[in-house]
């Protein structure tokens, strides 16, 4: 263990923590709004980095590396085709949300089905946030600080005692900052993670090569450009982790359901002063995205110079860092895939307890005509977040166990959850007369078919293809429900918008940019160019 290097970090860390805490100390979190919403009061540049680091954490930064090393860079296409989905979120998904005032994405649904869709929809991300994504968070954070600081060799622990040293480390960490600080501080916390994360961005692909070369950036780059060529490729083969063509089919819905459904992320846009800093920040997120690569996948690709075998592929993100990166800079990296872990993790379990006392406790309270105050459902949210926290705590080490690689799994799980809720959220935008039983009855089929092909049968076809024709056949389910059974009184939108909704007015030409720029880094990163 690198004293150094230790020093770096918790140098780093303290410069973040105060920072963090002095910006944020005049944050209400007595309120409910304040709690979950940060009052509605975010500008574009929060709203922007809320929603890239909210979505970059260590599950990202540990799992897509590994992909890169042991695939190739058709793993990017998770990252770069969340622009054309985030842009279309943006003129579509979004004004409509404002407009609506909502609070929580189950809120449309109780308006749209009825209150009990909205409470099913509610326990379903719930049950994703502590079996799924708060554990993975932890999960990544653990196998990558053990990688940077070696603490299984330092403690002379087995590496399965020392992940859970370290989950419990960091749930803890993130928990007690989440209770406390409220979105606004999360949000804060992202803006911070944003100016290390650019940093290393560049740091690390620049030491690695440098290392390549032998001290020379230039003949590490040239090696790194002619040798391997394979793994520059991103336009993927049946063979590889992402076919090019589950890019149209399947990832495109997920996609769309992350970013225009996912509670914990449009939580962040619901957040923003109006409608045209939502927008500002989504293009802002949309850039970000761009340029992720630097640090989700080129350090992958550096290793497979470097490594020609790992016992533990998921580890390949710290231990490049630890070898090619000066001390007190590798330090600073720990410090910033620290920060990303608490990012993600924070704004789950806030997200979590606005569910659970939204959508959930509050209805149930209403129901048996219990009056209680804002303050008492407050302490509520935050006693809710510490039982989920514990929970993502105690499943995170046994992430352990599973096979195909940390990041596939975690994309594989996510499709019990994440697209059978976008194809019923997508029928109640569309439709007017569709009713609940057919939002119930499609929810029900999507998730156990899905759920047969991926436990039972093997039909040899990606899970993403599959999400796909599920949807479709979901879809043409409802209709059916809902020209035999149709709504007595059809669907009508009541607006209740608690901020401007004119839109901005710029956003076509950065569109356009974007679009382009995603274009052109899946043409780079084909055999048209670096990988011919």
């Amino acid at each position: 263990m690198n004293s150094t290097m230790i020093v770096g970090f918790l140098f780093f860390i303290a410069i973040i923590a105060f920072t963090s805490w002095y910006k944020s100390k005049q944050s209400k979190v007595s309120t409910l709004n304040g709690l979950f919403l940060a009052n509605r009061s975010l500008g574009f540049l929060l709203v922007g980095g809320g929603l890239l680091f909210t979505n970059i954490n260590t599950a990202s930064i540990i799992g897509e590396n590994e992909l890169a090393y042991t695939n190739n860079m058709t793993v990017m296409a998770w990252g770069i085709t969340s622009v054309l989905a985030m842009l279309l979120v943006s003129e579509f998904i979004m004004p409509f949300y404002l407009r609506l005032g909502i609070a929580t994405t189950p809120d449309f649904l109780t308006a749209r089905y009825g209150q009990g869709m909205g409470k099913i929809v509610s326990l379903i991300f719930l049950i994703s946030y502590i079996v799924n994504l708060l554990p993975s968070v932890l999960y990544g954070g653990a196998i990558a600080f053990n990688g940077l600081f070696h603490f299984s060799d330092a403690w002379k622990m087995d590496y399965w005692t020392t992940i859970w040293i370290l989950v419990w480390i960091m749930g803890t960490i993130g928990g007690l900052y989440s209770i406390l600080g409220g979105l606004k501080a999360i949000t804060i916390l992202d803006i911070l993670l944003g100016a290390g994360f650019f940093s290393v961005g560049l740091l690390l692909p620049v030491f690695g090569l440098k290392y390549l070369g032998h001290g020379s950036f230039l003949r590490g780059l040239h090696i790194f450009l002619s040798t391997h060529k394979e793994h520059l490729n991103s336009i993927g083969s049946s063979a590889d982790a992402i076919p090019f063509g589950t890019l149209f089919t399947g990832m495109l819905l997920v996609n769309l359901y992350y970013w225009g459904t996912e509670q914990y992320i449009v939580q962040q846009v619901l957040a923003s002063k109006d409608l045209k800093t939502s927008q500002k920040g989504i293009a802002v997120a949309c850039f970000g995205k761009l340029i992720s690569p630097l640090l989700l996948n080129i350090p992958g690709l550096i290793a497979v110079h470097l490594f020609t075998k790992m016992h533990n592929t998921a580890e390949v993100f710290p231990r490049l860092d630890s070898l090619v990166s000066p001390p007190f800079i590798a330090g600073f990296i720990a410090a910033v895939v620290f920060v990303a872990a608490l990012t993600t993790f924070n704004a789950g379990l806030n997200s979590s307890s606005t569910l659970f006392v939204l959508n959930i406790y509050k209805p149930w309270l209403e129901k048996r005509s219990q009056v209680i105050s804002e303050k008492t459902l407050v302490g509520t949210a935050k006693k809710f977040e510490i039982i989920v926290c514990l929970a993502a705590m105690f499943i995170a080490p046994f992430i352990i166990f599973v096979k195909n690689g940390f990041y596939t799994y975690i994309q594989t799980v996510n499709g019990f959850f994440n697209v059978p809720i976008f194809t019923i959220m997508f029928m109640g935008f569309i439709t007017k007369k569709v009713p609940a039983i057919a939002a119930k009855i499609g929810l029900a089929f999507f998730i156990l078919c899905y759920g047969l092909t991926q436990l039972v049968f093997d039909l040899h076809i990606h899970f993403l293809h599959i999400l796909a024709i599920l949807f479709v056949l979901t879809c043409g389910i409802m209709l059916v429900i809902g020209r035999l059974y149709p709504m007595d009184v059809p669907y009508t939108i009541r607006l209740n918008n608690l901020v401007d909704i004119k839109p901005w007015k710029n956003r076509h030409i950065y569109t356009g940019i974007l679009l382009l720029l995603m274009i052109l880094m899946f043409i780079l990163l084909s055999p048209l160019v670096l990988a011919k």
